[in-house]
């Protein structure tokens, strides 16, 4: 008989505990604010050069964009980066675009990547910096490799 007491009083201690560590863990848990998953600002800029689309890519340029295409560097306004990447794109159709380094410091990001378009390879060097609250595009370059 005393077996089962302590039998009985041991499954008793184990159940409560269970639910008691069971509630700790769900309010500990519950008790910390969500966080907005984190959105790495080159995936819609890779997504814009790979499918060629310079008009979505030109959003992120800032007023003023230094680009350079194949050696010829200009500063050039948003509208007209626009139309010169939108004559490269339509003489080189993009086929992919694979960022190949990253890296940021303070309030700068800057990416590499590998550009396949009309049959040849070319390097695209990307540098953004934090206006307000937005990356925008500072430098843009496409390259032979």
């Amino acid at each position: 008989m005393n077996q089962i007491r302590i039998y009985t009083l041991f499954c008793l201690c184990f159940i409560s505990f269970t639910v008691s560590a069971q509630t700790i863990k769900t309010t500990t848990v519950s008790n910390f604010p969500q966080q907005a998953p984190v959105v790495d600002v080159f995936n819609p800029i890779v997504k814009y050069i790979s499918s060629g689309d310079a008009v979505k890519l030109s959003a992120w340029f800032s007023d003023t964009v230094e680009l350079s295409i194949m050696g010829e560097s200009s500063n050039c306004s948003r509208n007209q980066a626009k139309q010169i990447l939108v004559s490269f794109f339509s003489n080189y159709k993009a086929r992919s675009f694979e960022l190949t380094h990253k890296a940021s410091q303070s309030n700068v990001k800057y990416a590499l990547g590998t550009l396949s378009a009309g049959g040849e390879l070319f390097l695209v060097t990307i540098f953004l910096s934090l206006k307000g609250n937005d990356y925008q595009i500072q430098q843009f370059k496409i390259d032979n490799l």
